[in-house]
């Protein structure tokens, strides 16, 4: 290919346009729509879930590529040279390979370009986890965009109309829907569509849980598919007879038939945890995952020192490890808390926000009251369980402090319903204050308990 051609392509074309605006939209959602949040999957916080956001805004940005280059595919029949360009003496697909190839390059660019800002953000953070499966997450966009925009082209050509790139653009957009993937009660996600063809789209569920992953499976299925539809746009836009244009649907029918026997039917194959990152990294008795390992200097120390002033409140009865949580769960899914074990939950706020014996405070509090329900920093205060945590700490350390996240108090009254609590524990004998403590670790374990608060100062049995 003849560079000095590419670059008047480059020049005089729709395509550069087109990733300018999948450049646009793409930074639009991801820096200010979406933003950097506090969760741990937010997509700020490590690269696969950086990944699966950006794979995630193709809901958008791969209508915008199918329509502009449904666009760029109408320029010769726009400028009536169809005829005079099929008497040069060359191949066909010499002639289409320049316009396909600009449009290629520049969104290849442009969405490169989004993945860097990205990647950016994540290595201005915290985390030390370097995977490399967060790369086939970002190629297999790249050539979603690139295959839908030569499907575009194509299509023009064969029906060279001023309505076909809206109606390519509109087509390619209720596709994504259709197809769409969400977050469920569960882990794993579900869609409008079954599993198994909702993965025909480009896109994916925004990230719910950092620990899960595309499956190997779904990179090769959905890589075939997509090579199938860029061959057919490829072959539709050299095409020049009827026979032709129909003989190019071939690519795409066998690239979905071949994606359909690979890709998994359920979302507990195509979603997978990475195990990678889900490995214990120990100091001591204070276990996190590989990915979080760069938390673990900060939790060990707080950690054993909380082991230990449990040993003092529960004797026999207290936990002899701390673990961070790795059970995939659906946001209003119970959780079963374990006596053996003080599980870390980096998405409470709680915890996520405390240092120093702030740190070791809500440690202990856990450990004698565990709360079933996982909290998030999306709550906008605490309820009954923050509150026998804080009562219960406040025993086992020898003074009470209320635990809270920026500054909120939770329900109104719950403030002054805490302090309360914890007069009324004081003003009982020491020997009552260890059965009430003991008493409520126990009912908190087994989840059956309806008000942490009222149970552990006598209102409630």
């Amino acid at each position: 290919m003849n560079a000095r051609v590419l670059r008047i392509e480059l020049r005089r074309s729709v395509a550069p346009w087109t990733g300018l605006v999948v450049l646009a939209t793409g930074l639009v959602f991801l820096l200010l729509i979406l933003g950097p949040g506090e969760g741990t999957a937010d997509w700020t916080a490590q690269w696969t879930t950086m990944a699966l956001t950006l794979r995630g805004l193709l809901y958008y940005t791969w209508p915008v590529a199918v329509g502009l280059g449904a666009l760029q595919g109408l320029r010769d029949p726009r400028s009536r040279v169809s005829e005079l360009m099929e008497t040069v003496p060359r191949p066909a697909w010499q002639r289409v390979a320049v316009p396909a190839a600009a449009s290629a390059v520049t969104l290849t660019s442009a969405f490169v370009l989004v993945a860097v800002t990205g990647g950016t953000r994540v290595l201005l953070g915290d985390t030390t986890y370097t995977p490399l499966g967060w790369l086939p997450i970002v190629l297999v966009a790249v050539l979603a965009l690139v295959a839908g925009a030569l499907l575009g082209m194509g299509v023009a050509r064969a029906l060279p109309s001023v309505l076909t790139p809206p109606l390519m653009a509109v087509a390619a957009f209720a596709t994504t829907v259709l197809l769409q993937q969400f977050p469920a009660e569960k882990a794993w996600p579900t869609g409008n569509a079954p599993n198994l063809l909702a993965q025909l789209s480009p896109a994916v569920a925004l990230p719910r849980e950092e620990l899960l992953t595309l499956a190997s499976s779904v990179h090769l299925g959905q890589t075939l598919w997509l090579l199938g539809m860029l061959a057919t746009g490829f072959a539709l836009l050299a095409a020049v007879s009827v026979r032709a244009r129909l003989l190019a649907l071939a690519p795409v029918l066998a690239g979905a038939a071949l994606a359909l026997m690979i890709l998994p039917a359920e979302p507990r194959d195509a979603y997978v945890v990475d195990e990678a990152a889900a490995e214990m990294v120990c100091d001591g008795p204070v276990c996190v995952t590989r990915m979080h390992r760069d938390r673990l200097a900060a939790l060990a120390p707080h950690g054993e020192e909380a082991l230990r002033v449990l040993r003092e409140a529960l004797g026999e009865k207290a936990p002899d490890a701390v673990r961070e949580d790795t059970a995939l769960r659906g946001n209003l899914e119970e959780r079963k808390p374990s006596a053996e074990t003080v599980l870390v939950d980096f998405d409470d706020p709680l915890l996520a926000r405390a240092r120093g014996e702030r740190l070791t405070r809500v440690l202990v509090g856990q450990g004698l009251a565990p709360n079933c329900w996982p909290r998030s920093s999306s709550s906008s205060g605490f309820g009954s369980d923050v509150t026998a945590q804080s009562v219960a700490a406040g025993w086992a350390l020898g003074g009470f402090r209320l635990m809270d996240w920026a500054g909120h108090y939770g329900f109104p009254g719950e403030r002054e319903k805490a302090e309360a609590a914890w007069e009324r524990l004081t003003a009982l004998a020491p020997a009552e204050r260890r059965a009430w403590v003991t008493g409520v670790h126990t009912t908190a374990l087994a989840c059956d308990m309806q008000d942490p608060r009222g149970v552990l100062t006598g209102e409630a049995s």
